[in-house]
């Protein structure tokens, strides 16, 4: 017999804004089960999860929670800000009966102390404090909402252990397709406000999910026979004219509000790169390069060779100094030692983590267009800027608002259209996978596959690396990169173990508690006010300096300006190396903060 459910939803309504988010939804948690709830962004996973949490009233149906069950909640935004330390906030959520040194453990084992102050704590490691938080307590039920954001690839395979090992029952929402692979038994598709489920783990569900679409649209196919039938009759059938069959016409209108009713799913994102002129064969190759910084060295006497076609994968724990290796290999940065050498005819196009350059205050369509224009240009041909939207599942309503009106998901897509729309045979994707649901995924999976030129992808989501990675550059630590052919899972089997975190030297580590390195010493502090607003309002100084050397630029370049006005031109060459050397101040200034940044939120 089986047991009771600890956890059930019923017939669950909400409506937002006067659209029904969830219509008819349902969720039961038995003791033990491991559910993914999946579904595309904005079709109320987290609001679902928010009323099984008690944290949402919806407006119809049942909510039951066994009484004596207890059930912890993680939330997106995790709020530390009433309590004095990440212990105590750890250790409020804890009961009398639970194992007082669970709450060090947790903190430790997530890179954390126990003893910082909730005010200073970044993103990443507030996230992790919230992960101890809800783990502590080992709840009869646990509902996770994007556990592994903010987390580097050591920390989310020490987390898959860590639940994999518990006997709480689990309701998982994630992007990360390995790790609701290899945790989750059951499945939830939340779908046009219904919830339909398979007693298989997410492994199964991609498949299933097609078969009942596939399904769908035969039905709705038939039931378009139907109404043409039925119409003909109505029309041209001599017992309608004469006897006017009430319940035929009945059936009929039945038929109609059905086809009215039914919603079907949701648009595609279209998504396409606009591929520019094809690169030489050769696009990059690094012979012994170095860097260091301060007295750390990011990367020690590495070398490869990156042809045209590929997909390389970089991955390793934060602050192993990604970002300053594929700036290097992009050249965006000189090494201090080895050389870099690009190929020829290469057309850059950057997808950077953060969406530094997305201002809040843009309107969509100008951060689609860069203002003063409705169209842009795709693959050589104009596009108008609502048509270019909807490709990437924007209405044309919200071509005027503001980009931090909009979502997580959708700020993701608006930095992913933003990269593909610019010309490009090398393309640069900094935790692409960020945001985004799986259906997006999957076509950004294909878009990379079909690709022309050449990728290189930052990421931590293992899977992603396993579709679309030809090899991965792997952070050893000390500065030492390896490369290892095919994708993630091949170089797990050929390293005998995935990625695990940054080996510090003994000596940047005795230096560290000297305070004698900055870089070194940033385990033991936070970023300060300056720095933050350093990292915030640097990317916008360098966009605008690029702004300034390409209208600089073109005003040189204007036929016969140095014989017209020398004094002009020779001015306007001063401001362009002038705004050529703050740029690249800017960008080393941002890169080292950035560095440190990654390396406070993985310490």
């Amino acid at each position: 017999m089986a047991a009771p459910p600890l956890l059930s939803l019923q017939n669950i309504q909400l409506t937002f804004g006067g659209t029904q988010l969830l219509e008819a939804a349902e969720l039961i948690v038995s003791p033990g089960q491991r559910i993914a709830l999946v579904g595309r962004n904005g079709s109320g996973k987290s609001t679902l999860l928010k009323i099984a949490a008690g944290m949402v009233q919806q407006d119809g149906g049942k909510r039951f929670a066994e009484p004596s069950a207890t059930i912890r909640y993680l939330p997106q935004e995790p709020d530390l800000s009433e309590f004095a330390t990440t212990l105590a906030y750890v250790e409020a959520g804890m009961t009398s009966g639970d194992d007082e040194y669970r709450a060090q453990y947790l903190l430790e084992a997530l890179g954390l102390k126990g003893t910082e102050d909730p005010k200073t704590l970044s993103g990443g490691e507030g996230r992790r404090a919230a992960l101890a938080r809800v783990l502590a307590p080992q709840p009869d039920v646990l509902l996770l909402d994007e556990p592994t954001n903010h987390l580097d690839l050591p920390v989310i395979e020490w987390l898959q252990q860590e639940l994999d090992s518990m006997r709480s029952a689990m309701v998982i929402i994630s992007h990360d397709r390995r790790f609701l692979t290899d945790l989750s038994r059951s499945t939830v598709w939340l779908d046009r406000g219904l919830t339909r489920r398979i007693e298989k783990g997410f492994g199964a569900f991609e498949g299933w999910r097609d078969e009942v679409l596939e399904q769908e649209e035969k039905d709705r196919h038939k039931l378009d026979r139907q109404i043409v039938r039925e119409e003909h009759w109505l029309r041209y059938g001599v017992t309608a004219r004469r006897k006017r069959n009430v319940g035929r016409l009945e059936r009929l209108a039945g038929l109609r509000q059905d086809r009215r009713d039914q919603r079907r799913v949701t648009g595609a994102v279209n998504m396409q790169v606009t591929e520019g002129r094809t690169s030489g064969a050769l696009v990059v190759e690094a012979e012994n390069i170095s860097k260091t910084y301060g007295t750390r060295t990011i990367v020690n006497d590495f070398s490869t060779r990156v042809l045209r076609g590929d997909r390389v994968g970089l991955v390793g724990p934060n602050g192993a100094g990604k970002t300053t290796l594929i700036k290097m290999l992009n050249g965006l940065l000189e090494p201090d030692s080895g050389t870099i050498k690009l190929g020829s005819a290469i057309e850059l196009a950057m997808l950077d983590q953060g969406r530094a350059r997305l201002d809040p205050e843009t309107r969509l369509k100008d951060a689609l267009t860069g203002g003063g224009s409705d169209t842009l240009k795709i693959n050589g041909e104009n596009k108008h800027v609502v048509g270019y939207m909807k490709d990437f599942l924007f209405t044309p309503e919200q071509a005027n608002t503001p980009i931090g009106k909009l979502s997580g998901g959708e700020r993701a897509r608006v930095a992913l259209a933003r990269a593909l729309a610019l010309p490009s045979n090398v393309l640069v994707l900094d935790e692409p996978t960020n945001d985004l649901d799986l259906e997006t995924l999957d076509l950004l999976e294909e878009m990379v596959s079909d690709y022309a030129g050449t990728v290189i992808v930052v990421s931590h989501d293992r899977d992603f690396l396993d579709r679309v990675a030809t090899s991965i550059i792997m952070a050893e630590g000390n500065g030492n990169w390896l490369e290892y052919a095919g994708g993630y899972s091949d170089m797990v089997a050929q390293r005998g173990a995935g990625v695990s975190a940054r080996v510090v030297e003994k000596a940047a580590a005795a230096k560290s508690k000297s305070g004698n390195s900055a870089v070194a010493s940033s385990s033991k502090r936070k970023l300060s006010f300056k720095e933050k607003h350093a990292l915030e309002t640097l990317p916008k100084d360098i966009a605008k300096l690029d702004d300034l050397m390409v209208v600089i630029n073109r005003k040189l370049a204007q036929p016969n300006y140095y014989t017209r006005d020398p004094q002009g031109f020779a001015k306007d060459s001063a401001a362009l190396s002038e705004a050529a050397t703050k740029k690249a101040k800017a960008e080393e200034q941002w890169l080292e903060l950035e560095m440190l940044r990654e390396e406070i939120e993985g310490s």
